[in-house]
């Protein structure tokens, strides 16, 4: 199967250069290019690619507001965004996660993440450059938040599952570390996405950090 991609950046010189590194893979397919935030979502919306890959900083729309419109709450039928950016603000990366992106990646990070971002988000997993995923967890672990929620809703093998995912965990790594089949890690994310009200699960692992259910490394 073709994993079909839209690429949304304002310069030429990087889509050309994020064609090239996707098309070189025999499982990926460009399928549409964007210039700005507004061209991006009509073009994501008529050509439904299974992965946007979406810059911070673009003119009409900026990569946020480009994210809302595709994957976020209010999206009739969402699709799957990644954050590609050389910005790595915190406000940048929140706004990114809780707009319902699937991934945030670094231009800087290298082709190989960019390719693992990709299937990842195609297969229904997640992925955030590890330099990030980390000064999150160290942010949020100092931030004072209580240690984990006085009720929640789920239960001891969900929260395993949970702090899996909040360390970036695959599928297949969760199902080896755990000792569970993967369709049994996959009805866990279902069921923990339903408890949570997440649609994915970079949302799951923010609400992780947020609850400092996982302590940085």
């Amino acid at each position: 199967m073709t994993i079909k991609v839209l690429i949304a950046d304002d310069q030429s010189m990087i889509r050309r250069g994020l064609r090239l590194i996707l098309e070189d893979q025999p499982d990926i397919s460009v399928v549409g290019e964007a210039a700005d935030g507004a061209e991006a979502v009509a073009l994501a919306r008529r050509l439904r690619p299974d992965v946007c890959l979406v810059d911070i900083r673009m003119p009409r729309l900026d990569g946020i507001e480009v994210t809302r419109a595709l994957a976020g709450p209010r999206a009739a039928d969402p699709l799957r965004v990644i954050v590609v950016t050389t910005f790595d603000l915190d406000e940048y990366v929140y706004g990114a996660l809780r707009g319902g992106a699937v991934g945030f990646v670094l231009k800087d990070a290298g082709p190989g993440l960019l390719v693992e971002a990709v299937r990842a988000a195609h297969n229904g997993e997640a992925l955030v450059s590890p330099s990030i995923t980390l000064r999150l967890l160290r942010h949020v672990t100092s931030a004072g938040a209580p240690r984990k929620p006085a009720r929640t809703p789920l239960s001891d093998r969900e929260l395993e599952v949970v702090r899996a995912i909040a360390r970036g965990r695959t599928n297949q790594q969760i199902a080896s570390e755990l000792f569970i089949s993967l369709s049994t890690v996959k009805s866990h994310v279902s069921g923990i996405q339903a408890k949570l009200g997440t649609q994915n699960r970079v949302e799951i692992a923010a609400w992780a950090w947020e609850n400092r259910l996982v302590e940085p490394a």
